[in-house]
């Protein structure tokens, strides 16, 4: 990672995965609750996809609400200027790195797990989401060198 990177907070994030229903739509809600105010965050995906009932109920678990979310393509962001661009699926790093082409921007690739590939009971199901949720906070929070306000 350039040390550039290390020193300035990005001031608007866009994370894609493959269809904007799990894994983006989780990493951006829980930047909006680390960073509050401070970072334009937006997601989308490579496919258009359909909300995931699986994504509420663990959002939910940590206080977030996505309720207002409806997944969107990459093709119809009204906006592609970010600083940071972060993918988190192999194809969303293509178009990613295709981007770079015309904009100026950081790109990273976060793989992870695609947890709707999970079979077995709902809390087995619900435990890969949770998992999927619990590491990409970690992520979030050491790539953007969160803290947590004072107490008090």
């Amino acid at each position: 990672m350039p040390a550039a990177a290390l020193r300035t907070l990005p001031s608007a994030i866009l994370y894609v995965c493959g269809m904007n229903a799990v894994r983006s739509p989780m990493a951006s809600a829980i930047t909006r609750q680390l960073f509050p105010q401070r970072i334009y965050v937006a997601s989308a995906g490579v496919r258009k996809g359909e909300r995931d009932p699986f994504v509420d109920a663990v959002l939910n678990e940590i206080g977030l609400n996505i309720d207002e979310h409806e997944p969107q393509t990459v093709q119809e962001l009204e906006d592609t200027h970010f600083d940071l661009v972060v993918s988190l699926a192999p194809e969303a790093h293509h178009w990613a790195l295709e981007l770079t082409r015309t904009e100026s921007l950081d790109v990273e690739y976060w793989p992870t797990a695609d947890p709707t590939l999970v079979t077995g009971s709902r809390e087995q199901i619900l435990d890969s989401y949770r998992m999927v949720r619990d590491q990409l906070t970690e992520r979030i929070k050491k790539r953007l060198r969160w803290s947590a306000a004072p107490a008090g």
